[in-house]
């Protein structure tokens, strides 16, 4: 197979714009560590983007710069942010009801930066999250005055602040569960659904379509149906703008795509794994509700399927029991605990067990990752890259792929795919691991 030319990738010159859909945990806590790491009070711990290192050529030749000096990201102190949030609160507020950060240390030094971050009114329907009440709304649901909305506010954003791209993200809750039907697949019933205030148009997919209609790429952090759909997909082909997705990639996900790989490169068998998950914040609260649940369960419950691959190892993998269960529990706040137990068989169908019980804080894992897909979607936009951005797959639990084509859950294989891709975008050789040249005469 030919690899496609090195596409020209123009400057980050002036100042990058970073709409947010939503301004809770997760934007809130990239806010202010990007503040903070900006004034030199923090480094960006979690960001491949800004602290790992990609190696070029041979083992031997020793060049293995920073990612942030090999390929030309915008400068932190590039970005400005904004946000639409179905609450009122401004970042600092927002910040502080999050409970993520502390005060002391990582709120009141950027106070002044996060009070100038304040929510536009979202275009934001109960019907599609059903556990919030909220009151910093667009006045009306009609889906058409929703979208004309959001556009508004992309273009009032892009003249007040004087940036020279933007990008957006969905840093919102998950929304019920909806499958693609006949309007998500041509932009005419699209566009007749919209005018018909058809329920299988989400605002989601409002935001999205009104980013491409703005030229703005779009990285979507949660599971519910959005720029998947097949007309927006389509779209984003012909508009040439980015899109990834979806669903951020943060606790217990994280660790199936670590350990499922283990199992499968060993060859051991799987005969059930069953994970469970309790968190305190809003969103645990919206998927306290069972239809948002659903959305986040069928994300949650395909890595394994992709990884393991049953049908060509039915006798390890061909029947499996795999049980995902998210409980709310306010007392826990952002800090989210998995338990996962991992029933495996080895040798002679001898039984094992796993057990982990991860200990994590949801927006401290998920606010590096928003960061790096910013600043890979603006550097997409920059190198030509329109549609699937299938490289960034690595932040997400249910990677968004063409169709026909199954998505790579790997966790590893994701990472040399995502540096490949920058070493061909720079022109420089993609790396096989395949090493004969170092022993060749």
């Amino acid at each position: 197979m030919t690899t496609p030319p090195t596409p020209t990738v123009e400057a980050p010159t002036g100042r990058l714009g970073v709409l947010s859909v939503g301004l809770g945990a997760v934007a809130s806590t990239l806010i202010a560590g990007v503040e903070l790491v900006k004034r030199g009070l923090a480094q960006p711990i979690g960001s491949l983007a800004l602290l790992d290192t990609i190696r070029l050529g041979k083992r031997t030749d020793d060049r293995s710069p920073l990612i942030r000096d090999f390929v030309p990201l915008a400068a932190l102190d590039d970005l400005v942010f904004g946000a639409w949030d179905p609450f009122p609160d401004d970042a600092y507020v927002a910040a502080q009801r999050a409970g993520v950060l502390e005060a002391g240390r990582h709120i009141e030094q950027i106070s002044d930066a996060l009070r100038d971050v304040r929510p536009m009114a979202a275009a934001f329907d109960r019907n599609y999250v059903k556990n919030l009440d909220a009151d910093n709304v667009l006045a009306t649901v009609d889906k058409r005055s929703m979208l004309n909305a959001i556009r508004e506010d992309i273009n009032r954003f892009r003249e007040e602040t004087q940036v020279e791209r933007v990008v957006m993200i969905w840093c919102a809750s998950t929304e019920v569960f909806l499958e693609p039907g006949p309007a998500h697949m041509d932009l005419e019933a699209f566009e007749a659904a919209i005018d018909a205030n058809d329920p299988s148009i989400a605002p989601s997919m409002l935001y999205a379509y009104a980013a491409l209609l703005e030229g703005v790429p779009f990285n979507n952090g949660a599971p519910n149906l959005c720029v998947d759909t097949p007309v927006l997909r389509q779209f984003a082909v012909d508009r040439n703008l980015p899109i990834s997705g979806k669903d951020f990639k943060t606790g217990q996900t994280l660790i199936k795509t670590v350990l499922a790989p283990m199992l499968r490169t060993r060859m051991l068998g799987l005969s059930g794994w069953y994970s469970t998950n309790i968190l305190g914040n809003r969103d645990g609260e919206v998927l306290d509700d069972p239809e948002a649940f659903k959305t986040k369960e069928e994300s949650k419950l395909g890595v394994l399927e992709h990884i393991l691959s049953p049908e060509r190892h039915p006798e390890l993998y061909g029947d499996i029991f795999h049980k995902v269960r998210i409980n709310y529990y306010p007392p826990r706040g952002d800090n989210k605990e998995g338990w996962d137990n991992i029933d495996i068989f080895g040798w002679l169908n001898y039984p094992m067990q796993i057990k982990v019980d991860f200990l994590c804080r949801d927006s401290i894992l998920a606010a590096p990752l928003a960061l790096d897909l910013v600043l890979f979607s603006d550097l997409a936009q920059r190198a030509g890259l329109g549609g699937i951005q299938e490289w960034l797959s690595f932040y997400y639990k249910s990677p968004q792929t063409p169709p026909g084509l199954y998505p790579e859950h790997d966790l590893f294989i994701q990472h040399t795919k995502l540096k490949n891709t920058l070493r061909w975008m720079m022109g420089e050789d993609t790396i096989t691991h395949l090493g004969r040249e170092y022993y060749a005469e």
